[in-house]
């Protein structure tokens, strides 16, 4: 059974950062593809970015430059770097991962970021 618990959320500032992470229960190298999704109130869940076993990475065309995805192996971490944030950033960000392209996903329980203006 995955394990996806994520942490770092918070309220913030607009313009302010926060990091994100996701700690998995195993090996992050042992999933294709890990990332991040939010859902804010009243709208459909979103990607924001993947990293995938072999480290590229791939963004929402609207975040690229203010979010950033890494990971940290030794850890079994993956973050989300996340500058100049704004009030339509407030969502609840989940961690995802899957195995295998084709599998479906797993997912975090999610944390809250809400930005204040």
């Amino acid at each position: 059974q995955v394990q996806l618990v994520e942490s770092g959320g918070g309220l913030v500032q607009a313009g302010g950062s926060l990091r994100l992470s996701c700690a998995a229960s195993g090996s992050i190298f042992s999933f294709a593809v890990m990332g991040w999704y939010r859902q804010a109130p009243g709208k459909q869940r979103e990607l924001v970015a993947t990293i995938t076993g072999g480290g590229t990475t791939n963004y929402a065309d609207s975040l690229k430059g203010r979010f950033t995805i890494s990971r940290d192996g030794a850890k079994n971490t993956v973050y989300l770097q996340m500058n100049s944030l704004k009030p339509e950033d407030t969502a609840v960000y989940y961690c995802t991962a899957k195995r295998f392209a084709w599998q479906g996903n797993y997912w975090g329980q999610g944390t809250q970021v809400t930005v204040s203006s």
